[in-house]
């Protein structure tokens, strides 16, 4: 089958466009002949081998895994003998390693794809959404009537925290730049601030919840705009590369915060079957949609990356197979 590989760490020139194996199913997977998948931060720091986080579980001086790729749709290909929850045939979504490739097997993230979404949008969902619900629910601690600011609100993440945000019942502002406006606004967002020509930090408006994606600004000025009892929740952060990457924002921010009784919170999502089934059913109420800036074809995922290096992308980057 073809696939994406990479030998060593580097940009995207390293990517490999090769004919591999094609997986056989273990008696507890499924085949999925994957029809597309999509760019994450994941990819783009185990192309690249950094943060020194990445290192540490991806190999020090070269790949452990070659392959890329979490985000998969698909149709099932195979059944292991003990499958029988699908059947050749099925549309499927989820997550699994390996997965800009042709085929992979999959044990436990997959999901029935929603009938009214393309593969290429269901493949934009599994990272950035789950990110994006964990984040509010689990860490922010989301409540119906919250003022809820998002600050980095057109990436992956940002465009599915918007429209989660206000499934709650909230008020959200969304804090992006001037081309993505617009977007902010028709997925849903109360107020947009253009952050080229407004300072959010000093707006005349306390928040419940900051979800911070873009991570552009210190402690000091995020804490002028939350209320006593705030959540402040970390995603990620503007500059995602050096040795530690996002994590010197994390580590500024916690060190301001120490004596703060506001904890920041940072978090690495975790694929859950039941948040899976939940957003599954809140694109098919039509509650959240995904937002797919460009389709590149499998050949040209080197492409895809180095637009996802560039920064600003709306919504997320897909590959097609």
């Amino acid at each position: 089958m073809k696939a994406i590989v990479h030998q060593k760490y580097g940009l995207p020139d390293v990517l490999e466009f090769v004919e591999i194996e094609k997986p056989a199913p273990k008696d507890d997977e499924v085949l999925i002949k994957v029809r597309a998948s999509s760019v994450n931060a994941a990819e783009w720091h185990g192309m690249t081998g950094l943060p020194i986080s990445r290192l540490l579980g991806g190999g020090l001086f070269k790949p452990k895994d070659i392959r890329l790729g979490v985000d998969f749709s698909g149709v099932v290909e195979r059944l292991g003998k003990d499958r029988t929850d699908f059947k050749i045939g099925d549309e499927v979504f989820g997550a699994r390693s390996g997965a800009y490739a042709e085929f992979v097997s999959v044990k436990n993230i997959i999901i029935p794809k929603p009938k009214n979404i393309s593969f290429e949008e269901a493949a934009s969902v599994p990272t950035a959404a789950i990110t994006a619900l964990q984040g509010l629910r689990d860490y922010g601690k989301i409540q119906a009537g919250q003022k809820v600011l998002i600050n980095g609100a057109s990436g992956g993440v940002g465009t599915f925290a918007i429209q989660i945000a206000k499934a709650f019942n909230t008020e959200v502002t969304a804090v992006c730049s001037t081309k993505n406006v617009e977007m902010a606004k028709s997925l849903g967002a109360d107020f947009v601030i253009d952050y080229s020509k407004q300072d959010f930090t000093l707006l005349d408006k306390k928040f419940d919840l900051i979800l911070d994606i873009a991570g552009t600004k210190s402690w000091r000025e995020y804490k002028r705009i939350m209320k006593p009892e705030a959540q402040y929740v970390i995603v990620g952060a503007q500059k995602s590369t050096g040795l530690i990457g996002p994590l010197k924002h994390v580590i500024k921010i916690k060190l301001s915060a120490w004596r703060e009784k506001i904890k920041p919170a940072f978090f690495i999502a975790k694929f859950d079957k039941a948040d899976m089934t939940l957003l599954k059913e809140m694109l098919e109420s039509g509650a959240v949609k995904a937002c797919v800036e460009k389709v590149y074809p499998l050949e040209k995922t080197a492409d895809a990356m180095r637009r996802f290096g560039e920064g600003h992308v709306q919504g997320k980057i897909v590959i097609r197979m």
